[in-house]
């Protein structure tokens, strides 16, 4: 009886001993995984409501942006209160001593007119109400990289603002009037883009509207039906190519386009004109920029396969990546001169190098500096233009 108690008792000891290790174990994953020191945590914390602050300012100063970032950007400057003001008014306000906006505002348009700080000690910021804690502020201008300000933060002290509050407000004004002008240099390269479309649909006009019609009028005494086909196919190209609305288009309507236009090119070159497509059918609902696709297409049948005698294939491919899909256009043509498309490379007088360029540039601003096109190239060995697209992308919708 002795016995079967004893055994028991190291039952529950060595199950107890278990439960400790165990728990022991748990105890030092947390403490490894997580953050080890008060300094490590600090910066965590910094650098967690900096990007909290970013996000909203990236998308442009308004009083909209302004106000979800305010809270973020007293935070990180550590005052009492704190108001984004222009010139005109008071765009934010977080925390205490609103009821001095329009004395604020007032600092912010000195500071603008100036640009320099202000320091606002408790005798510039007179006030009736027996509550208030206000009892200076600094302003700072948000200057962007060409020494301009549209605006200033003003951070509110309840003591005269001691040196590390000035510090702390200024290099927090730096920093977030550098998210302010990355902004407008991303609205500047949208605007650019769609320049870049602009540009790039007027230079359709000349060369192939022309080469297009004389055609068609080749066809009208001898198959007046096929010339009627083309009439067709050539209004749909140019209705899509020309249309007012939309930055993105998908793959399977970039390439009802691109069928089109070989058809009308098909007429001007008959058997000489080959052309092989193998496109995977997951990556037919794929956005991409707006004619982005049909000038490789249209570079690889006027400068690769219009100068080579004979027989020309223009092959094009689109495959399934994972979370990207790869999309290549190649000729067997007469090839170009790498040294066109070096950085800083000159443009060649048919236009050869612009559409190219155009396209890289409107890739690589809305998806990246890392998914530009890819061009193999050398005299007599033909042209392989790459490029890759991702599947899913914000703002990207055809």
């Amino acid at each position: 009886m002795l016995v079967a108690q004893v055994g028991s008792v190291l039952a529950v000891v060595a199950v107890l001993a278990a439960l400790a290790a165990a728990v022991l174990a748990v105890v030092r994953l947390r403490a490894r995984r997580g953050i080890a020191t008060a300094m490590q945590r600090a910066t965590y914390d910094v650098l967690h409501t900096a990007a909290l602050a970013a996000e909203p300012l990236r998308g442009g100063l308004s009083p909209t942006s302004a106000g979800k970032a305010a809270r973020h950007l007293r935070a990180l400057v550590g005052a009492a209160g704190l108001t984004i003001a222009d010139g005109d008014r008071c765009l934010a306000f977080d925390g205490r001593g609103g009821h001095h906006s329009e004395q604020f505002t007032a600092a912010a348009t000195r500071a603008l007119d100036t640009h320099r700080s202000v320091i606002l000690a408790a005798a510039d910021l007179p006030c009736d109400r027996v509550d208030c804690v206000v009892r200076g502020a600094v302003v700072a201008p948000l200057s962007g990289p060409d020494g301009r300000a549209a605006a200033a933060l003003v951070a509110v002290a309840d003591d005269h603002p001691a040196p590390g509050l000035v510090q702390a407000t200024l290099e927090t004004a730096r920093w977030a009037a550098t998210q302010i002008a990355l902004a407008e240099l991303e609205s500047s390269r949208e605007r650019l883009a769609r320049a870049e479309v602009r540009a790039l649909r007027a230079q359709i006009s000349p060369h192939f509207i022309y080469n297009a019609l004389t055609a068609i009028a080749s066809f009208v005494r001898t198959d007046p039906e096929r010339a009627r086909e083309l009439i067709l196919e050539f209004a749909e190209f140019t209705r899509y190519s020309f249309r007012a609305h939309g930055d993105f288009t998908t793959l399977a309507e970039e390439l009802r386009s691109i069928d089109r236009y070989l058809t009308i090119e098909r007429a001007r070159f008959g058997d000489r004109l080959q052309v092989r497509l193998q496109i995977a059918p997951e990556v037919l609902p794929v956005g991409l920029p707006f004619l982005c696709l049909q000038p490789l297409v249209e570079n690889a049948v006027r400068h690769g396969l219009s100068r080579k005698p004979g027989v020309g294939m223009v092959s094009i491919e689109a495959r399934d990546a994972g979370a990207e899909c790869h999309i290549t256009v190649e000729d067997d043509g007469v090839g170009m001169d790498p040294e066109v498309f070096a950085a800083g490379g000159p443009e060649t007088d048919d236009g050869q190098h612009v559409g190219l360029a155009n396209v890289d540039e409107r890739l690589r601003s809305v998806f990246g500096d890392h998914f530009g096109l890819v061009v193999e190239t050398a005299p007599g060995a033909g042209t392989k233009v790459s490029m890759r697209v991702p599947k899913f992308h914000p703002g990207v919708r055809a």
